[in-house]
């Protein structure tokens, strides 16, 4: 007979995905959410376990269940939750049901305050090419992978994107600290979840605690190029090995990332000095689960990234048009060194939503502090009913530009303006990078990036006269004074 499950808070991102994965393995589903969204109310539907309304009903409660998992988006006084407590049904966290799920197996946690998604998707991706067989948690959406979650009783091990926010408002504990991995991988700790670790010693110390609890035998890999998770990961602990990694060598060639290897050159399809660090962090990972550097090389050739992080949205012969999940400081550095090392020559407009908690907060603030820097042009947009949704202070814009260090950086409130302020611009030898958990206040970034691309640069400029040098004046001021006139 297959297991009963009930999923309380069903349509969160990863619940809803959990659920998906269950059912898939032939579970029986059900489930409850006051509110939910697309894409998990149409994924939802489609395989027939959404809640047929919304709202919380202790009567789904009842003692034939195996299990009830509670989501993050449910309260401790929760209705279902004291029904199933009253009745002592076995009550799992999202963390704790995937350990719970993967106690035979070997466990690999991606941890990190960046970068984790990417060096996530980097390990499917190669799996997949060799058709390993392998379980999975990640955080976004992926190339070939048709949910974000994936268990079977069969698979040796399971590679799970390890995140630090709480596991649910019932215990404020760091999810990763539930999965109690064999191979840990640290990849950066820059302080993030301002309104969960209101101090950056609280950030760190959940970050110790995952690699303290890593057996003997474990391994555990590490940036040594981040100065916290260097410490973090040269620390003695009995019988653990460690592993460093830096950038993977690489050079950028007609705007196009190149791994130099002892094989060879590797031509990518992702770029940035920080995916070369990924890139490399995943290396080690997936030489320890058996996989091979000539087809670690062959593999990465064709991944082209996860969902929302540097995704193309578009490009012409003079613009490119990038989005990116950018949310914290360390991320929204990295992403515009990124994008500008990869055309040092053209001129970058990046454009930065503040939406978290966290960005939001005037303390936090200061921690943007130079974090732009890389872009020609620099934009913060900001929704002042978000603040006032989330219960915060409202910001001013002399505010935000003191905390950025930054007296040119623009500042918008309203997205239409943002909007017409971008398609005034001149995009010649021009890209765009919109860096975003929120949404903008609503622009729609492909139809933007397409109304971009289609605007006539040529026209914003003078033409250029052709003339011909006479040839009884071949001297360097005769060449001089021919090429001013031409812009006269």
């Amino acid at each position: 007979m297959s297991k009963k499950i009930h999923f309380i808070a069903i349509g969160g991102a990863v619940m809803h995905n959990l659920a998906l994965a269950l059912h898939k393995k032939g579970y029986q589903v059900t489930g409850s959410d006051d509110e939910i969204s697309d894409p998990s109310k149409s994924r939802l539907t489609a395989v027939g376990i959404l809640p047929l309304e919304l709202g919380w009903f202790p009567e789904k409660i009842t003692t034939d269940l195996d299990a009830v998992i509670l989501g993050m988006h449910a309260f401790v006084d929760n209705p279902e939750l004291a029904k199933a407590q009253e009745l002592g049904l076995k009550i799992y966290s999202f963390p704790e049901y995937i350990y719970e799920q993967s106690l035979n197996k070997q466990r690999v946690v991606i941890a990190g305050s960046h970068g984790k998604t990417s060096i996530t998707s980097i390990i499917l991706h190669v799996l997949k090419f060799y058709n390993r067989k392998f379980d999975y948690l990640v955080g976004a959406q992926i190339e070939g992978f048709d949910i974000m979650v994936e268990l079977n009783d069969d698979s040796p091990v399971i590679i799970i994107e390890g995140d630090e926010y709480p596991e649910s408002k019932i215990h404020l504990k760091s999810k990763f600290l539930f999965y109690h991995p064999h191979i840990c991988l640290i990849s950066g700790v820059a302080w993030d979840h301002f309104n969960i670790f209101t101090t950056f010693e609280s950030y760190v110390q959940t970050f110790e605690e995952l690699a303290d609890g890593l057996p003997k035998a474990g391994t555990i890999i590490y940036d040594e190029t981040d100065d916290i998770a260097k410490v973090i990961g040269e620390k003695d602990r009995a019988d653990v090995s460690k592993f460093p990694y830096k950038s993977h060598p690489y050079k950028i060639e007609n705007g196009r990332c190149v791994l130099l290897t002892d094989k060879g050159e590797v031509p990518l399809e992702i770029f940035g000095e920080h995916n070369m660090k990924n890139l490399n962090g995943a290396k080690i990972i997936l030489d320890r689960l058996g996989v091979t550097d000539e087809e670690f090389y062959e593999a990465i050739k064709h991944f082209t990234g996860a969902s929302k992080r540097l995704e193309k949205l578009g490009e012409n012969i003079n613009t490119l048009v990038y989005k990116d999940f950018a949310h914290a400081p360390s991320k929204l550095e990295a992403t515009t060194n990124a994008t500008k090392s990869l055309h040092p020559n053209r001129r970058l407009i990046a454009c930065y939503e503040l939406h978290t908690f966290s960005s939001l907060n005037k303390d936090f603030l200061p921690q943007y502090d130079q974090k732009m820097e890389d872009a020609d042009l620099a934009i913060v947009f900001y929704s002042p009913h978000t603040l006032e949704m989330k219960r915060l202070a409202i910001i001013s814009p002399e505010e935000i530009k003191k905390a950025f260090g930054d007296e040119n950086l623009m500042i918008f409130t309203d997205s239409q303006q943002l909007r017409d302020f971008l398609m005034s611009q001149n995009w010649y030898q021009t890209n765009l990078l919109m860096m975003s958990s929120g949404t903008f206040g609503g622009i729609d970034l492909n139809k933007l990036s397409a109304d971009i691309l289609a605007k006539d640069v040529k026209e914003e400029f003078p033409k250029v006269k052709v003339i011909s040098q006479p040839k009884e004046d071949k001297s360097w001021s005769g060449l001089l004074s021919q090429f001013k006139k031409a812009f006269d």
